[in-house]
């Protein structure tokens, strides 16, 4: 163990007591919890970022829209915002967060989007609006319990799932393993399309998550997309990349393209005029034909300040989906009927 972990393991044992105490205040209920007369999904991860978070929304998103009317409510990290704030076209990166504009742009007015600190605030509001959700998404919120959701959805990378991690800040979990027994479903995420190691880690997730279904998925790469029109794409690629996880998309890249390089910016990185021309003089100087990001990074990268300074249309963003490797129907068929069990139950409430 290096001497800085062992700095750290004081602190992360400190760490596992105070979170423990505040899981344990809510269990007894000295911490309220609240549940509303809507169905409210939960999807987030006992580590910090990483895990897939975004695709799942999506993909959910996808499942239901069709059916229901939806809402996705986010923290809104790296705002410049405060408070309850529901999307609309004035809105961009800096005023309600990268992921949850990302939502915006992509489903536009089929979906409501929403940016809160306070969930159990928020909540009322959305069901007070003229036309109110009918399934409500809580994106990053397995560790918000001052909200029960309906279904709670853990996910957790193949590459680094939660029972081989520790604490902060000696590791990357959030709160202790065992808080995976709270989920509803357990979803392996970032998973190869082979799974040699699926059924221990089947296990090794169940010695934590009980009787709960474990499903395992990939990322799905969609064809890269431009920033400007008429831009040509290349095999020389600069990829850009501000988010907390890359290992997935370096392996994708260098695989089907020449990767010249990674210029890696911190999760949730503000871009700046200074950042392009750095990008830019880069791809310059190793011949990059393409300068190439996540989807995550382009909803910030596109604002009308930076896309003016941007000299070349060497720009390209790739979205992502999720896609499941085994059971996906069966992870459909789990959701769509807790969907319509919970609805139906609703309507025929006598409070109602």
């Amino acid at each position: 163990m290096s001497g800085l972990k062992l700095i750290l393991l004081p602190f992360a044992v400190l760490y596992n007591l105070l979170t423990r105490l505040r899981n344990h205040l809510y269990d007894i209920g000295q911490k309220p919890s609240f549940s509303f007369e809507t169905m409210v999904i939960s999807v987030g991860n006992l580590t910090v970022g990483g895990t897939g978070k975004t695709p799942m929304i999506e993909y959910l998103v996808r499942l239901l829209k069709k059916k229901y009317k939806l809402a996705i409510l986010s923290r809104g990290y790296g705002r410049h915002t405060k408070g309850f704030r529901l999307a609309t076209t004035a809105d961009d990166a800096s005023t309600i967060g990268d992921e949850p504009y990302q939502y915006f742009l992509k489903f536009g007015p089929e979906v409501q989007v929403a940016v809160c600190a306070e969930r159990a605030l928020a909540i009322p509001t959305l069901l007070n609006l003229a036309d109110p959700p009918q399934v409500i998404l809580m994106d990053d919120a397995f560790q918000h319990r001052s909200v029960v959701p309906h279904l709670s959805i853990l996910l957790t990378a193949y590459s680094n799932p939660f029972y081989n991690d520790f604490l902060l800040p000696f590791g990357r979990l959030r709160e202790a393993r065992k808080g995976a027994a709270r989920a509803d479903a357990i979803v392996v995420t970032k998973c190869a399309d082979s799974i040699e190691a699926g059924m221990h880690i089947y296990h090794s997730v169940k010695n934590y998550a009980g009787d709960k279904p474990v499903f395992f998925s990939g990322l799905n790469y969609r064809p890269a997309l431009p920033f400007h029109p008429n831009s040509e794409w290349g095999r020389r690629v600069l990829l850009v990349t501000g988010i907390a996880s890359t290992n997935a998309l370096i392996e994708y890249v260098t695989t089907r393209f020449e990767m010249v390089k990674h210029l890696q910016f911190a999760d949730h990185h503000h871009y700046t005029r200074a950042d392009i021309a750095k990008i830019e003089a880069t791809a310059g100087e190793l011949k990059a034909d393409v300068v190439l990001t996540t989807e995550k990074d382009w909803v910030k990268l596109k604002s009308s300040e930076l896309m003016a300074v941007m000299k070349t249309k060497k720009w390209f963003y790739l979205p992502i989906e999720t896609q499941f490797i085994n059971c996906g129907a069966e992870f459909d068929a789990m959701v769509e009927l807790l969907v319509e069990k919970r609805l139906r139950d609703l309507a025929h409430s006598p409070a109602r």
